[in-house]
């Protein structure tokens, strides 16, 4: 089931009729364009399209490299397992007496003048060569994490320790509600977004798709992570932009937009991380990766996530600048290209607005952590600023920030010369005349 109303060629509907505009952020008929602006829109994406491409042909990596398991963190082998006994048991009797400074269990614990309690809990292994063996944890009161009857879990295995030590739990299993989740989230983009939210997760889909089997593979394989950023954020871009906005003039000037405020983040980042002597190594998931395939580069990594990252920001302001300014040359035709920047410019202020608070909220919720480390050390703000822990996402924050404030005048520049150069072209239909009167007398 396709759109017909985005995926149509622009000449396809009459949208310059009164009757048959539609309003919204990508949605409903758009207006046609002239058959040489057309010829210059291709002339500039059509080539931009086979870079991509042709990059992605060239840089397929075939799959993630193998490489020797080295049993530390995220590079364990692991198992599902079920928790099938639970029982408790003195402390003392499995040799597992609580720290005396160890910090109280927010459960409820044993009297002060009584002994310890632990919890004995049996696991059985669930998937592997081992399935149904069974081993046991023994869960201190002072632990966070405690587990009950038929519980799933994730176990590390190690098959080079003894045999009564190969098996441990790592984590527990949350597949069922963050599937839950994932259903809901789907549910509710298809109930308020009917077929523009179908559409919407399929490019979800995609993308991801894009992002594990050709960026992250690629990256492993030791390819530079800029140019992998670059050639599969583009292909992600066109293809999420095109599927959910149909493929006419108007969804690419956005996509022209997105591609110049991309360079600007990628000129930026790079001139910065080099400038503030970033390494990008600065957490033990960066380190693992380096020690196991040590011809990655790490700083190129940084920099192709900021690509990434402001990528998804991008896309929203980029279409939604290019749609206000067809909407305003909809609500009136007879605007000079000044007027027409000058209003839709006041609509791109308020989105830059809340689009670059919410930037930074959103890497300062997720580097909450840290701040809170650094406030109880009791450090100044000029320090804490200065470490490279902070200072990554300061650089990462401000140059997305400054690609997506950018992005709101080029774009909107862009789309009004469209709009503009269009008036009067031999290839548009009048309104009121031609095949939207037509229709309507039907």
């Amino acid at each position: 089931m396709t759109d017909t109303r985005g995926c149509c060629d622009d000449r396809a509907v009459d949208s310059t009729h009164p009757h048959t505009q539609a309003h919204g952020h990508g949605h409903g008929p758009v207006p046609p364009v002239s058959r040489h602006l057309r010829k210059v829109i291709a002339a500039v994406l059509i080539p931009f399209v086979a870079a991509v491409v042709a990059g992605l042909v060239v840089l397929w990596p075939g799959g993630v490299p193998k490489h020797e398991r080295s049993g530390v963190g995220f590079d364990q082998q692991t198992q599902s397992g079920r928790v099938v006994k639970v029982e408790e048991v003195k402390c003392s009797d499995v040799n597992a007496e609580p720290g005396a400074g160890a910090a109280p269990s927010p459960g409820p614990t044993s009297a002060p003048s009584g002994p310890a309690i632990c919890e004995r809990a049996t696991i059985e292994v669930g998937t592997g060569k081992d399935a149904g063996r069974t081993f046991t944890e023994i869960v201190q009161p002072t632990q966070t994490r405690h587990y009950t009857k038929g519980q799933k879990v994730l176990l590390a295995y190690a098959p080079q320790a003894p045999r009564e030590l190969q098996y441990s739990v790592t984590d527990v299993d949350r597949a069922f509600p963050l599937w839950l989740l994932a259903g809901i989230f789907a549910a509710v983009v298809v109930v308020v977004g009917r077929l523009r939210g179908v559409l919407a997760l399929i490019a979800l889909v995609i993308s991801f798709a894009v992002l594990t089997l050709f960026i992250l593979p690629a990256i492993l394989h030791g390819s530079n992570p800029l140019l992998v950023a670059v050639i599969g954020g583009s292909a992600i871009m066109l293809i999420a932009l095109y599927m959910c906005h149909g493929l006419n003039a108007r969804t690419s000037v956005a996509v022209l937009g997105t591609l110049c405020s991309l360079l600007l983040i990628g000129v930026l980042g790079s001139v910065f991380i080099d400038w503030a002597l970033l390494s990008g190594n600065t957490s033990d998931e960066t380190g693992l990766i380096h020690s196991l395939y040590p011809d990655i580069e790490i700083r190129g990594l940084l920099l192709a996530g900021i690509i990434i990252g402001s990528l998804g920001v991008l896309d929203d302001v980029t279409v939604t600048q290019t749609s206000a300014v067809w909407e305003l040359r909809e609500a009136d035709p007879g605007a000079s290209r000044r007027r027409l920047y000058s209003a839709a410019m006041r609509i791109g202020r308020d989105h830059i607005a809340s689009v670059v608070n919410t930037l930074v909220l959103a890497y300062a919720g997720a580097a909450l952590p840290l701040l809170l480390l650094f406030s109880i050390a009791e450090r100044g703000v000029l320090a804490v600023a200065g470490s490279e822990l902070v200072a990554e996402e300061i650089v990462r924050t401000l140059v997305g920030s400054i690609g997506l404030v950018v992005a709101v005048p080029l774009t909107t520049a862009l789309a009004v010369l469209v709009v503009s150069a269009d008036r009067g072209s031999g290839d548009t239909v009048p309104a009121g005349t031609g095949r939207g009167h037509r229709r309507r007398a039907k």
